[in-house]
């Protein structure tokens, strides 16, 4: 794993030496060891190191990442140039055409997003090829909820994005009122359109943040 090496480092640090964290760590590292592991290993925590917590305008969470070959990269939603766009992050495009006007973009490579400030981040971090949810209760969650809690603690405007039940479920941890909480159903076919259609997240976000004073999300992905 590579290790955090940005102002995430100082808001994580406690969790590195509590006991889960070791046992999570000794839990992926023989996962990778003996088994086909998404994403690679040093994009674990690419979430963190592309958004620095200083510069967190924005959190998208989702709940562990793609389990088909060369498609998780670090960031929930988001695939590796190249791969085909998953069904969820079509319906995403889809809503940001209609929501924004934005262009659809050729391909699901979300690091724009990232560099911007806004944080991709899932609420379990590893999974074993073609099993969804394999990694989910061995560690991460309480990892990434100590995370939520550091962005919580922020004392500047921000929006969670929260895409559905597991996202929302996140929510009782955010009670900064200079944040701004946004729900809608899952973008995936099977929820999407009970209310993920027509949610406009991406003009609330930033209308929400040029009313504080702050650069808004140029959410257009280039081709």
């Amino acid at each position: 794993m590579a290790a955090i090496n940005n102002d995430w480092l100082e808001a994580l640090k406690d969790e590195f030496h509590k006991p889960y964290y070791k046992k999570l760590f000794d839990t992926v590292n023989e996962e990778y060891r003996t088994r086909l592991i998404f994403p690679p290993a040093d994009d674990i925590f690419n979430a963190f190191h592309l958004t620095p917590l200083h510069k967190v305008k924005v959190v998208i969470l989702g709940q562990d990442p793609y389990h088909n070959n060369g498609q998780a990269h670090g960031l929930c939603f988001s695939v590796k140039k190249g791969v085909a766009v998953p069904p969820s992050l079509v319906n995403i495009y889809q809503e940001l055409q209609d929501d924004l006007g934005c262009d659809i973009p050729d391909h699901g490579c979300l690091t724009k997003w990232a560099e911007q400030g806004v944080l991709m981040l899932n609420t379990v971090l590893t999974v074993r090829a073609h099993q969804a949810n394999s990694h989910r209760g061995i560690g991460w969650e309480e990892f990434t909820d100590a995370a939520i809690m550091a962005l919580n603690k922020e004392d500047r405007p921000m929006v969670f994005i929260l895409w559905g039940a597991p996202a929302q479920r996140k929510e009782k941890m955010l009670n900064n009122p200079k944040h701004l909480i946004l729900k809608a159903p899952h973008p995936s076919p099977l929820s999407a359109y009970r209310g993920f259609f027509g949610s406009k997240p991406f003009s609330q976000t930033n209308t929400f943040l040029e009313n504080h004073g702050v650069e808004p999300i140029d959410w257009q992905i280039e081709p």
